[in-house]
């Protein structure tokens, strides 16, 4: 049984399944703000446009108290297509900064203050050497 929480315990703090963990809950967290960005910013003013629609109180009662909401489904919809866009965008970003930073090692052009500093002093005594 120690063995197993071991392994857990190894598991659990390796750096993949941090970095998941703090997705998740960044992931929860933005979605938190899309849903308040369409239900509270983005629909009452396209529901205005419309002749004073109220997305959440589109429906068809079927029968007692059972009722499908197609009007919150169209606000999902359109949280989906903002989380999506905006994660489109931040892969997009991403790529883009890694695409770089591979060209820029590829071509060498490494800063000096990005060396370590045992390198730099390593290039001062070559440089020396080969001037004498």
């Amino acid at each position: 049984m120690k063995g197993f929480f071991g392994e857990f315990k190894k598991f659990a703090l390796r750096g993949n399944a941090l970095d998941l963990a703090i997705g998740v809950v960044i992931g929860a967290a933005f979605t938190a703000v899309t849903n308040s960005l369409v239900t509270n910013v983005l629909t009452p003013p396209i529901g205005l446009l419309l002749g004073g629609i109220d997305f959440s109180e589109f429906g068809v009662t079927l029968g007692g108290d059972a009722v499908i909401q197609y009007g919150l489904f169209l606000e999902a919809v359109i949280n989906f297509i903002i989380t999506a866009f905006a994660l489109f965008l931040l892969v997009k970003f991403i790529n883009r900064m890694v695409h770089i930073a591979r060209k820029e090692a590829a071509a060498g052009n490494t800063p000096e203050s990005q060396k370590p500093p045992e390198l730099v002093v390593l290039e001062e005594i070559r440089d020396a050497l080969k001037k004498d």
